[in-house]
């Protein structure tokens, strides 16, 4: 607005009331993108993590398997449908959230 005032033009209400529209939109538009980037930093810092637990694990439960260690598989093989299912809530968590910002 300050920048339409420095102009030296006479704006009609009209315009005026566009003006203030627009800036309106803008400000929200700035905060929702806000909100957007701080939930993807958040998705994949909680998501990564896991992910990156659920490798490890299913690499351990290969190496397991080949050696032919039947119950340390049985172990890490519970141990990774856990981290399955904390990465399939979240997931959850973090769609619901996008649909209501939607």
């Amino acid at each position: 607005m300050k920048t339409v005032a420095s102009l030296d033009v006479e704006l009609t209400v009209e315009e005026r009331n566009l003006v203030r529209k627009v800036l309106f939109i803008a400000q929200k538009m700035s905060y929702f993108i806000l909100i957007v980037f701080k939930l993807s930093v958040a998705y994949k810092n909680v998501i990564g993590a896991r992910r990156a637990s659920w490798r490890i694990i299913s690499s351990i439960e290969q190496k397991e398997q080949n050696k032919g260690a039947e119950e340390k598989v049985t172990i890490s093989k519970s141990y990774r449908e856990k981290v399955t299912l904390a990465l399939l809530f979240r997931v959850k968590k973090f769609s619901v959230c996008i649909e209501f910002l939607g």
